[in-house]
């Protein structure tokens, strides 16, 4: 087996950030995870797409925040005190993604993780790594590098752009 990005030094599993969108729970990979912080007020840019909160500036370096609940189309949004910002760094660019908290930093074993289903054209599971089981929790593993250099969040260049 080929070592990949978030896997342990001795090879037993991906290490992964897990946080919570609605009453799911999602993991990324550590690696790609700058920081994490609360919710804090943003520029907002003009005609860009609802999911695209606006920019922050984070010690010098402007950072688009994508509200991950309105990309995911998950109902109503709140800010409060328990809203997070996870800063990732993805294809050298720094972008901010909201979510409703961060659970914890935990390990997968490779047989802890099966594919994603096909849903068909139902559903689109491209950004999908797969599904990881811990106990009784089932993590819906995203490949969010891919999930945030796809076509629809390109948008994110055009908003920079604008800023």
């Amino acid at each position: 087996m080929q070592a990949s990005q978030g896997q342990t030094a001795n090879g037993e599993g991906r290490e992964l950030l897990t946080f919570t969108l609605g009453r799911e729970e999602y993991g990324i990979d550590i690696l790609k995870v700058q920081e994490i912080r609360g919710y804090d007020a943003v520029t907002t840019i003009a005609n860009a797409p609802a999911f695209i909160k606006g920019v922050i500036n984070l010690r010098g370096i402007i950072v688009p925040i994508v509200d991950m609940r309105i990309k995911f189309k998950l109902g109503s949004v709140t800010y409060d005190e328990t809203t997070v910002v996870i800063i990732l760094n993805i294809a050298k660019r720094v972008v901010g993604m909201v979510v409703d908290g961060v659970s914890d930093v935990t390990t997968l074993k490779p047989d802890e993780i099966k594919p994603a289903p096909e849903f068909g054209s139902s559903l689109d599971t491209q950004y999908l790594l797969g599904l990881g089981t811990v106990d009784e929790r089932m993590i819906i593993l995203v490949d969010i590098e891919r999930l945030m250099t796809s076509r629809d969040m390109e948008l994110i260049e055009a908003a920079e752009m604008s800023a």
